[in-house]
């Protein structure tokens, strides 16, 4: 089954041990405004209705789309890093990365590494725990810009398993 964005803010709360409070904190940092019942429902995972039966499947969860997700994970780098200031003649940064559902693990992997402050030796470490062997060139690739001729999409796999490897470094 795709993890879908609801899916990987659910077990990146988990991963990181982040409470309600600190989850509204967050998005707020990343230009978010939302409530602890809309974070409740953000934290539903998404049912795909049932093949057989035509019937929708009633929900109560709110769908997090790119921009929320790229929002949450922006606010846990200034979180965790602080608030970076601009430098006199610097470009601003285009704010979201997330060009389509295929650049969002990727996307999830680059800001984890800055908001968790990990060297690619962290990430590859992070992986060997869960049983993920990745080599530095291939994890290389997954970091590069969307557009490079070395970037390669990041799958679900191992942005599943880094999540996993996350929750048994982050909650001890």
């Amino acid at each position: 089954m795709d993890m879908d964005n609801n899916d990987i803010l659910i077990r990146l709360r988990y991963a990181l041990d982040i409470r309600d409070a600190e989850m509204v904190k967050i998005f707020k940092l990343g230009g978010v405004e939302v409530t602890r019942e809309e974070i409740q429902k953000l934290l539903i995972k998404t049912i795909d209705s049932d093949e057989d039966d035509d019937e929708p499947i009633e929900q109560d969860n709110i769908p997090c789309d790119n921009f929320m997700l790229e929002s949450f994970l922006n606010g846990l780098i200034i979180d965790r890093r602080g608030q970076q200031e601009q430098k006199p003649g610097q470009v601003e940064r285009p704010p979201m990365m997330m060009k389509s559902h295929d650049s969002v693990n990727n996307v999830l992997l680059k800001k984890l590494r800055i908001a968790l402050k990990l060297t690619s030796e962290d990430m590859i470490d992070i992986l060997n725990d869960v049983g993920v062997d990745i080599s530095k060139g291939e994890l290389s690739a997954l970091l590069r810009k969307e557009g490079h001729t070395n970037y390669r999409i990041c799958g679900d796999r191992y942005a599943r398993n880094f999540l996993k490897g996350l929750g048994l470094r982050y909650r001890k």
